[in-house]
């Protein structure tokens, strides 16, 4: 039973993985190859090899200084959470003490992105429009928070204390490795 259910899972993967291929690859594979043969006119592809995404998105876009007190006042909560709940006030707290860069890679965890709208976060773009920034309730005080980057969502577990809400935060932007299918 356990060798068919191990079976199954890597079928399915498989057949996700060739439908996503075919759906966001092949689709529009003429149009990627344009653009990269113009692209490399300009900027040659094995002089960007050395960056990964997040760097490249730094390089390209810059970074802006974020306003921390915009972000909280264009936030909600869920779980439990509001805007005076301790791990609340340690995560600003925390976020406050990151230097700009990292409140960047902060913003790009949860969101998607490492730039904030022209207009501050009462702007800010879920995948179905307009999405809130939102600090949840999750887990115990042994995970690590979690994002969800399609509705702009920290799942932050209720930490202890400051301490270790900062280090797991640090520890979860710094670690993360973008998203699988399991």
């Amino acid at each position: 039973l356990k060798l068919f259910h191990r079976s199954h899972n890597q079928s399915v993967k498989a057949v996700v993985s060739t439908q996503s291929t075919g759906k966001f690859v092949k689709r529009i594979s003429s149009q990627v190859k344009c653009f990269k043969a113009g692209f490399n006119d300009i900027i040659p592809l094995r002089s960007l090899a050395v960056f990964d995404e997040n760097e490249l998105e730094y390089l390209m876009c810059g970074i802006t200084q974020i306003d921390v007190e915009d972000w909280c006042t264009y936030t909600e909560f869920k779980g439990g959470y509001s805007a005076t709940h301790h791990v609340v006030v340690w995560f600003w707290k925390a976020v406050r003490s990151f230097d700009n860069e990292f409140r960047a890679r902060l913003l790009q965890f949860v969101t998607g992105t490492s730039r904030v709208p022209m207009n501050g976060f009462r702007e800010l773009q879920g995948s179905n429009g307009p999405q809130k920034f939102c600090i949840e309730k999750w887990g115990s005080n042994q995970d690590l928070p979690r994002a969800h980057t399609c509705f702009n969502r920290i799942d932050l577990p209720p930490y202890n204390d400051y301490h270790t809400l900062r280090e797991k935060l640090r520890v979860a932007v710094e670690c993360t490795g973008g998203f699988d299918i399991d």
